[in-house]
């Protein structure tokens, strides 16, 4: 049986689906994907600055985590992956940059004594009195990381440590975020009896390392960007393509499926024994309407975020810091008293020490955008780069101007994680699991990172391909 699929959303989740398809069912299966703008890779975009490729969405994968290391196996460009250099992060707190502190997990301390250097003396006796509380005890249920957090180490905790971390990865508030979905080790050692959030942290730390043995990286990324994945995995699956053409609607046909796309004037529909909707969720929520309504329903305590990053390219000599990047707590200004515009700095190319343009340009990016704070979304792109130059500037003291630069805009691009996240997923994989031949994926489900979304991918390509086999 060869099959016929419809894969709808580019993105890294439904190319990776795709190509598991592909690989399943071999070179007769017949395999649209259909992407509603006219770029494949979603989050996933690598931008050319200065004669070197930078990404400008995400940048960079858990090396823990099997499934790139696998799937770029798999693709023939694992000896393309590549990783940091020694350099680490600042986080500029209470008005000055300060080392980011070890002896926590996301920021959340062990103890008091492991944060001190970066809270006030205040916040630092916040933490210290958590082990007068009485003893916490989730009975099992979720809760939003900033409120608990604030409730039990204190509002510095969350603002110039947690905040910034989890700001990076999801473009939202700690409070907006659930323990579950986003810290779920510090949940399951709070279910394991820790009692507290500090005794929790130190479950979780691991032993001091050997200084004379090597540390496993942390994250990896590819020396080309995230294009040669995207670039490999089309070609892998070699699916029949229909870019800019947006999904109408997903209905049941004899045996199968019909999903009609394109414009009201001009649509055209696709057969398929199976679907997978890699999709975002306000998407998925309008297409498994009628389809699967527990699902649908649950998409729907989806909120999404949005954000900006800017790449620059600066005029070769110019020197970078020696941190990787930093981060900014909530409420930091400028010394006239303006709030910076930029919610990060990474300074690529201490980062990555492969990464500098063909003249030697070093390469940097700036991420704006946090749910609190809107107001910087709207600025147009000669606005954006002129408020993040200057942020740099008082940062940094850099006031050289950029070679080149570019600018991505993720409108919506980021889901919320709130409390009972994990719940609502459940329902939805419940849900579609229960309707042969639907499967969905992406970071609206189980992981915003690269290898979470490409698991869910993979995941449902089998499920689906387990339907077919079935029949």
């Amino acid at each position: 049986m060869c099959g016929r699929f419809v894969v709808v959303g580019g993105g890294v989740a439904g190319l990776a689906a795709a190509h598991r398809l592909r690989r399943s069912f071999g070179p007769g299966a017949a395999i649209t994907l259909v992407e509603q703008s006219h770029e494949l890779g979603g989050k996933l975009r690598t931008a050319r600055l200065a004669g070197a490729d930078l990404d400008l969405g995400a940048e960079a994968f858990l090396a823990r985590r099997p499934e790139v290391p696998k799937l770029a196996a798999e693709l023939g460009i694992a000896d393309e992956i590549t990783h940091p250099g020694p350099a680490s992060a600042r986080v500029r707190a209470g008005g000055e940059l300060r080392r980011l502190p070890i002896g926590t997990f996301m920021g959340v301390p062990a103890s008091a004594a492991a944060v001190a250097d970066v809270l006030s003396e205040d916040g630092v006796r916040a933490v210290r009195a958590e082990q007068d509380l009485p003893p916490l005890d989730l009975a099992g249920a979720d809760a939003s990381v900033g409120e608990l957090l604030r409730e039990r180490v204190g509002d510095e905790v969350v603002d110039r440590l947690v905040e910034p971390l989890l700001g990076g990865v999801y473009a939202g508030s700690a409070d907006g975020l659930g323990l579950r979905a986003t810290m779920p080790a510090l949940a399951e050692a709070l279910d394991a009896g820790a009692g507290s959030i500090t005794a929790a942290v130190s479950r979780l730390l691991p032993e001091p390392a050997d200084p004379f043995e090597p540390r496993p990286p942390v994250f990896g990324a590819f020396r080309g960007g995230y294009r040669q994945l995207v670039d490999r995995l089309v070609a892998a699956a070699d699916p029949q393509l229909r870019l800019g053409r947006p999904v109408r609607s997903l209905s049941r046909a004899d045996r199968g499926w019909t999903v009609e796309i394109g414009s009201a004037n001009d649509p055209e529909r696709l057969r398929a024994d199976a679907v997978v909707l890699a999709v975002p969720a306000p998407s998925a929520r309008r297409l498994l309407r009628g389809v699967a309504e527990v699902a649908a329903e649950s998409y729907a305590g989806v909120d999404l975020a949005s954000m900006i990053v800017v790449g620059m390219a600066l005029p070769p000599g110019t020197e970078l810091p020696g941190p990787s990047g930093i981060l900014l707590a909530r409420g930091e200004r400028h010394r006239d008293g303006t709030p910076f515009t930029a919610k990060a700095f990474t300074f690529s190319s201490s980062k990555w020490p492969h990464l500098r343009g063909a003249g030697g340009e070093p390469l940097l990016r700036a991420s704006v955008g946090r749910s609190f704070e809107s107001g910087a979304l709207r600025l147009d792109d000669h606005e954006l780069l002129r408020a993040v130059r200057a942020d740099l500037a008082e940062l940094t003291g850099i006031t050289a101007e950029p070679v080149d630069a570019a600018v991505a805009r993720w409108g919506g691009g980021l889901p919320q994680y709130g409390a009972g996240h994990l719940d609502a997923v459940d329902r939805i994989e419940r849900a579609t699991a229960g309707v042969p031949g639907i499967a969905v994926a992406g970071a609206a489900l189980r992981g915003v990172g690269v290898p979470a979304c490409i698991g869910t991918g993979e995941a449902a390509a089998s499920q689906v391909a387990g339907d077919l086999l079935a029949v």
